[in-house]
């Protein structure tokens, strides 16, 4: 009987993974395949770590951006003050964390990952497009950091961005096109903020 080479076979093995990997779950049905239940743990124990990780990250920097909001008057009043023993904003940590808490039990994983890769990629695209504009708008502005291959690096990313969000909305309308409407409902949520703040005042 002919052999078949390892590699092969290792093709094979990572092709029936990904073939039935359920819900986009490739990196998990490829160690299963190869590993058994132990490479299912292992990925376990890493995803783990990863998503330790992005938590403590996302909740410090959150918390930061919903108390530079209320400085500048688009937030509670109440996110914009520091703990007076721990100097951190600790108003804006709560609130974060039960909205967090609320998106967790609103839907899956993957759920939640589709509405905030969606948004996520608008407002990307809009900050690189944001260095662009100043670029040709504040020419003399102080500028500590200099963003790298401008401006071809720049459009090349807004480009591929805006591909992706735009294949999300095509193969993904479920999630992504109610991501926009939440993105959206800012802006009149932004106006009708400024009129009562300025009502107050």
């Amino acid at each position: 009987f002919p052999t078949r080479r390892s590699s092969d076979l290792g093709a094979n093995v990572i092709a029936r993974g990904i073939q039935f990997a359920s819900e986009d779950r490739v990196a998990t049905a490829v160690a299963q395949t190869i590993f058994g239940s132990t490479g299912l743990y292992f990925i376990a124990a890493a995803i783990m770590i990863s998503t330790f990780g992005c938590v403590n990250g996302e909740i410090l920097t959150s918390a930061r951006t919903y108390y530079a909001m209320a400085r500048d008057g688009l937030f509670f009043k109440a996110a914009g003050k520091l703990s007076t023993k721990t100097h951190v904003p600790v108003f804006a940590l709560i609130a974060g964390g039960v909205w967090a808490s609320l998106l967790t039990l609103s839907g899956s994983y993957s759920e939640l990952l589709d509405y905030v890769i969606f948004a996520a990629l608008l407002f990307y695209i809009v900050t690189i497009i944001s260095v662009l504009v100043l670029r040709k708008t504040k020419p003399d502005m102080e500028r500590p950091y200099r963003a790298w291959g401008y401006p071809w690096l720049q459009v090349i990313y807004i480009v591929a961005a805006s591909l992706i969000a735009i294949d999300l909305l095509i193969f993904k309308p479920k999630y992504t096109w109610p991501g926009l409407l939440i993105v959206l409902s800012g802006v009149p949520v932004y106006f009708i903020w400024k009129w009562v703040e300025g009502r107050r005042n």
